[in-house]
């Protein structure tokens, strides 16, 4: 079965995590993504810790399997003025350009946007940046927390107004400000393109996606209403019915919004008298009477009573209990893919988008060594094997045992 990104080529010259998981997606839906590494030691991610057992001196850890398999990888070393002439002949049969550089990096590399669209006014170059290519911020350094403090979304999580805010482990800025802003940026500026032969910049700030995902708070704030105070929101704690509670052996979740789900859990529990308490706020009485009740049962009685009484209540699983469940076996979330090098097939987290007719195939090569590919990818941009071995002389490319004469710059 053909995939829906087939034929579509994209050169990966990000690090990390939020472009490297853009282009897994569009990988694991058939896009031939290059991963373009420096000469040096490659992407930071090879060697973080754990490795697979028999895979420990591949440069291929755990975390970075999860996020390159489907992909090729290449080293170019773009300090190099053979090595940037190099990626200037890839461009030209290649439609998509992703990178996580600050602004401005590749310009000083002579290899900026508008070079690049000279080479092919098709291509669409998409940059993941932590503040966008311009504005006050422009030039800053960051992380996730750093991106989520900023525009608002830290400042809503935690216990209460007086209570530190409280950290996600989830990366939310840079997979859902990032990776997925850019995956979808990406597949509607190739859409353009296909009808008008444009390319384009697509520029993904992770602070500006982060921000979308208070649309309803801040559609709230607009419109004239005060701004909801840590953890009092209605989504965030602020309400009895929408809260983590504790139960005899652990933690469940109580989603009751709609008055509906409310009320089968408060008859559920032979509690009527609380139905008319649903909105009232943590500390209250009836607060307080709603977690005794919540004592009173383990988390997989309570699951239990939730197949009975359709009331939004579910348990909170630790990762390691989430990833072995009924629903993630179900749903096909961990895969297991044939690693070279490893002992024995590794687990993955599986594709989340489900497709009917094309769905995406997480399996369709292992995660590659570094450089595994250099030679080849050259081979098809119409290198000679003896240009090949000129460039990996000079220092501009390198391949699996190639010399680590360059690096990006940073």
């Amino acid at each position: 079965m053909s995939l829906p990104l087939e034929g579509v080529r994209v050169l990966d010259l990000s690090r990390l995590l939020p472009g490297g998981f853009c282009s897994l997606l569009l990988a694991d839906f058939g896009a031939d993504v290059i991963k373009v590494e420096d000469t040096g030691m490659g992407d930071y991610v090879r060697w973080s810790p754990p490795f697979h057992e028999g895979a420990e001196d591949t440069a291929k850890g755990a975390l970075f399997l999860a996020l390159n398999r489907n992909k090729r990888s290449i080293r170019i070393d773009l300090k190099n003025d053979a090595g940037r002439n190099v990626l200037l002949r890839l461009v030209k049969d290649a439609d998509v350009l992703l990178e996580s550089f600050r602004p401005g990096v590749l310009e000083r590399l002579g290899v900026g946007y508008d070079t690049l669209l000279a080479a092919n006014p098709g291509l669409v170059i998409c940059p993941i940046t932590g503040y966008g290519q311009d504005g006050p911020y422009r030039d800053r350094s960051g992380h996730d927390m750093n991106y989520l403090g900023l525009v608002g979304v830290l400042g809503l999580q935690g216990g209460g107004p007086d209570d530190a805010p409280l950290q996600a482990s989830g990366q939310i800025a840079d997979l859902g400000g990032g990776a997925l802003m850019a995956a979808f940026g990406i597949l509607t500026a190739l859409h353009h393109r296909d009808r008008t032969g444009q390319g384009q910049v697509v520029d993904v700030s992770m602070a500006d996606g982060s921000l979308s995902w208070l649309a309803m708070v801040a559609a709230r704030v607009l419109a004239g209403d005060a701004a909801p105070a840590r953890g009092r929101d209605v989504l965030s704690g602020g309400v009895l019915c929408y809260r983590p509670y504790r139960c005899a052996d652990g933690w469940v979740t109580l989603g009751a919004l709609e008055p509906k789900f409310f009320r089968n859990w408060c008859v559920g529990v032979g509690r009527e008298d609380l139905i008319e308490k649903q909105f009232e706020a943590p500390g209250s009485d009836a607060h307080r009477e709603v977690e005794a009740v919540f004592m009173e049962r383990t988390r997989d009685e309570w699951q239990a009573f939730a197949s009975e009484h359709d009331c939004c209540l579910e348990p909170v699983l630790d990762v390691d209990e989430a990833l072995e469940s009924e629903l993630v076996r179900a749903r096909e979330m961990v895969v297991e893919i044939d690693q070279p090098g490893a002992d024995k097939p590794v687990r993955l987290l599986g594709v989340p988008v489900k497709m009917s007719a094309t769905p995406g195939d997480p399996g369709q090569r292992p995660g590659p060594a570094l450089g595994e590919h250099t030679a080849e990818v050259l081979a098809e941009a119409g290198f000679s094997a003896d240009e090949v071995v000129e460039l990996e002389e000079s220092g501009a490319v390198a391949g699996m045992a190639g010399e680590t004469r360059g690096s990006f710059l940073s």
